[in-house]
């Protein structure tokens, strides 16, 4: 998305609309060890079990499973998989220095039909001999995954498309709610949202239970298809996830959902709310 030759915004300017470091431009990402990769996964495995480790728990926890790791190491590892190592959440959206901050407006909000509230949320997910970020797309009320996205970096250029993928498919929410990482904050992110007249929410730092619908989002994909198979390559990880949520939204009830799918919950909510107007 950045554009070295643009004739009316500077590579900084671009860089701060897109929320990203002017450095990173730059920077080629170096291959990731083969032993590394390894030790990512199992970290990513047990801080959804439990989001309160950090760096010195992690090593611990690590070091009692019969691996000769030292904190220094474990530090390096969590913050390129985008884990927080202090506060109890994803660490995978940093914050962008300086970018506007907004309220949360869902404290104590009855969130009872389809597209009144939106959210967003970025995870890792381990490949093979590598690994990608997820970005997801979910309407709170009903569950459904309106859009999803993979990328190599923590950019916010996909996490923009899938913005626009959802808009496109789905009209608009009501509220979006994101926590605040720089991909959420970017001007390209909160632009779109404010073209479209969708009021921003964002959750407090560090709370977890803020974005909690997508949080058990990630459990569900990765303990119940990911974990159980191996994916080559960026293609191969797309086209099962496109097969995943397609069985998420439209075949698996949740029980919260009385034993109805996503897409039923949502359709038929959104049906209902047509005929009454």
């Amino acid at each position: 998305m950045i554009k070295p030759e643009h004739p009316k915004l500077s590579l900084s300017r671009q860089c701060n609309l897109l929320g990203i470091s002017r450095s990173s431009v730059y920077y080629n990402q170096q291959p990731v060890k083969a032993d590394d990769i390894e030790l990512m996964n199992l970290i990513d495995k047990q801080y959804l079990k439990t989001p309160f480790y950090g760096s010195r728990s992690m090593t611990t926890y690590l070091k009692r499973d019969g691996h000769d790791v030292n904190r220094k190491r474990i530090q390096r590892l969590m913050r390129l998989m985008g884990l927080e190592a202090v506060y109890p959440r994803p660490r995978t959206s940093i914050p962008y220095s300086g970018h506007t901050v907004y309220p949360y407006l869902l404290r104590g909000m009855s969130i009872d039909r389809p597209n009144q509230v939106w959210a967003a949320d970025i995870t890792y997910i381990p490949l093979n001999r590598g690994f990608m970020y997820l970005v997801a797309i979910m309407d709170w009320h009903s569950r459904k995954v309106l859009a999803w996205r993979v990328s190599n970096t923590m950019e916010s250029g996909f996490c923009v498309e899938a913005l626009q993928e959802a808009i496109e498919r789905y009209g608009k929410p009501e509220i979006f709610n994101t926590d605040q990482g720089s991909q959420f904050t970017s001007q390209a992110f909160t632009g779109l949202l404010q073209e479209h007249g969708i009021r921003i929410s964002m959750d407090g730092r560090g709370r977890f239970h803020d974005n909690i619908f997508i949080e058990r989002l990630w459990w569900t994909v990765k303990y119940q298809y990911l974990y159980l198979r191996t994916f080559d390559s960026g293609t191969e990880l797309r086209e099962g996830l496109r097969k995943w949520f397609g069985f998420y939204n439209g075949e698996r009830p949740h029980q919260s959902l009385n034993d109805l799918t996503p897409d039923e919950v949502y359709y038929e909510n959104l049906k209902s709310i047509q005929e009454a107007a």
